[in-house]
Parts: structure tokens; sequence; C-alpha cells
């Protein structure tokens, strides 16, 4: 089965105007994911689907593949479905843009159910959440899953309940959802045309348009790290980050 990697980029950020062209390293942050994803083992390919010239110029420029996409898509599966829709593939990753310390075992840890069991239709990631504060956070998207690890429901509250002292109810094991996706090629296209759905508005998470139609969500819990760049600070933070990382390489 062929798997491709797509990253939606878009030039426009309300916090953070550009990201995907910020230098880090010496490098713009566009062309650190796209070599993260392609050391992912089974990876076919991997392409960058913008609606902004800079970025398909710079993309161009370090010698990877980039698509240009139609300025009129609301969210990144819509841009992802444009392009999937042309393609031979199998199986499309959804790779955030602004994710430059995503590790390629990620992916690889993702698809995985996919390629074993092609009963599923859509996969992402979970990690055990350590950070106290991340589950006050509504910018950190928790998720429950049953005991087979398909997603129950995600939610930018603290899911399972917490106690009024604040501490976990019972013994709950609490995850925080990473936003990397994969699908079955032919479901995407079926996803993208869905409808916006009531929980998916309430809690501004695209992902429960799957879950509100009946769909099956696989979360493979994954002990890899990896944040998105969404403002000055983060982007301070990531450079900080991918220095130590090459002066250990080096040293």
């Amino acid at each position: 089965m062929k798997v491709t990697v797509i990253i939606p980029a878009r030039y426009g950020s309300s916090r953070l105007e550009g990201k995907p062209l910020a230098d880090i390293v010496g490098k713009p942050m566009i062309q650190h994911v796209y070599e993260r994803a392609s050391e992912a083992s089974g990876v076919d390919d991997v392409l960058v689907a913008t609606d902004d010239e800079r970025i398909f110029s710079t993309v161009e420029g370090f010698g990877g593949k980039a698509v240009m996409t139609s300025t009129e898509h609301q969210t990144g599966t819509d841009r992802l479905a444009e392009v999937a829709a042309s393609l031979d593939s199998d199986i499309i990753v959804n790779v955030q843009g602004d994710e430059p310390m995503m590790s390629p075992k990620m992916i690889e840890e993702a698809v995985a159910p996919l390629l074993k069991n092609r009963t599923i239709k859509m996969g992402t990631l979970k990690t055990v959440l350590r950070n106290k504060e991340d589950l006050h956070d509504s910018a950190v998207a928790k998720i429950v899953v049953d005991k087979d690890d398909f997603a129950l429901y995600f939610s930018r509250s603290p899911i399972p309940f917490l106690r009024e002292d604040g501490e976990a109810a019972y013994d709950a094991v609490y995850y925080k959802h990473i936003g990397l996706y994969v699908y079955d090629r032919e479901f995407l296209l079926h996803y993208a045309k869905m409808p916006q759905t009531p929980l998916e508005k309430a809690e501004r998470l695209e992902q429960l348009r799957a879950l509100e139609n009946g769909y099956r969500i696989k979360a493979v819990t994954t002990q890899e790290e990896s944040f998105g760049v969404d403002t000055q600070e983060g982007l301070e933070k990531v450079r900080a980050l991918i220095t130590k990382r090459m002066e250990n390489k080096n040293g």
C-alpha cells in the first residue's frame, strides 16, 4: 500500500503570521517538518499543500514537492482532500506544518494500525498528559478512549472528570491528543464533504465530525513528544530545542 504524507501550510496566522517560513537554525520551519516526515519508514511520498506562492517557492527551493491549492479552504482537512483526490495513494497522513519537533516514529506509529487492518479508516496519536497545567489549558485537546484504544471523545475540557480538589478521578489516566491524522484515502474524500457537526462546532475540534457520524478513530499511544508553534515564544522554544539537539548530535 502506498502512503503519502501531506503537510497543509498557509501563510496567514492570527498569532504568528508566516510561521511556515520562520527561520529555525538556518532552515524555514516547513523544511524541518518536511525532512522529518521524509525520514519515516514506509512513507512513499511527502507533499506540502499550500495556497501561498512564497511557501510553494520555498519548498521547491529546498528540493521538496509542493502543490498549490484553493484559497477558499476553511480547514487543513479540506486542503488535504483537494490534493488527495488526485493521488493514487491508499493512505494519507496529515502532518501539521507547525510541528518541526515531530519524530518520524510518530508517523510510523499512527500508520501501523491502518496497514494491519483495512477496516480502520482513521487514526491519530495520544500521549499521557504529565503537565497538570495542560489539563485546564483549552488549547490542549484531551481524549478518552475505549479498551481497544478507539476514541470515545475529544475535548478542550479536562476529561475524564476531575474531583473538586482538582485531582484525578479514581485511577484515571489523562491523555493529550496529538494532531497527527492518518486516513484511508477514500474515507478522507468522504469525510471532507461531511457538514460540520454540533460537537465539532462547540469544541472547535474537527475530528469530532467523524465520531458524530459514527466512524471510529484509532488512537495510538506514543512516547514521543511534539508540539505546535503558535506564538513567537513557542518559536523561540523550538529554536533552542533544535539547536540543542544538533549540538548533541554533533558533539
